[in-house]
């Protein structure tokens, strides 16, 4: 290959990191850390591997016991042959592109009848509440009475 054509070269990986499970809780994010060098030595074949900042702090987020799973990384290898490893952006893109679109359809949507005011509800509700109370409180839906006194439980009392 020429100089020219390793120059800049740019690749999107996504790496798992399921086998860090295998180590003690302690240790996780650390071998996810070397994982991930060793993965971006083997696949770009260069020595020289530095992780980005932002990566990093994606690692470390959920603290030293709980690394991620998968990481979706882009590695771009400079011409001195120094690998950088940063997180793929792509995915904070796709998200952005949504909540636009939904804020797009909310100025298409026309506007909504505006809610009834409260007193109006309040009346309802009186109103329904009074044609319950209408009704034979003895009886409920299924037909059977209902007994207002509780039967105790335990052990009786002497009088």
């Amino acid at each position: 290959m020429s100089s020219s054509a390793e120059e800049n070269l740019s690749r999107i990986y996504t790496i798992n990191l399921g086998k860090a499970w295998l180590t003690p809780r302690y240790r996780r994010t650390d071998r996810v850390v070397n994982m991930i060098r060793g993965f971006a030595e083997k696949h770009m074949k260069s020595n020289l591997v530095k992780l980005d900042q932002e990566l990093n702090r994606h690692v470390w987020k959920k603290g030293k016991a709980n690394p991620p799973r998968r990481l979706r990384v882009r590695m771009t290898k400079d011409e001195d042959g120094v690998v950088v490893v940063s997180p793929y952006e792509e995915v904070i893109k796709k998200d952005s592109d949504k909540s636009e679109a939904i804020d797009e359809q909310a100025e298409l949507e026309p506007a909504q009848e505006p809610l009834p005011d409260t007193e109006k509800v309040q009346d309802e509700k009186l109103n329904e509440q009074s044609d319950t109370e209408e009704k034979d409180p003895k009886e409920s839906s299924k037909g059977k009475k209902k007994t207002a006194a509780k039967k105790t439980k335990g052990k009786k009392t002497k009088k």
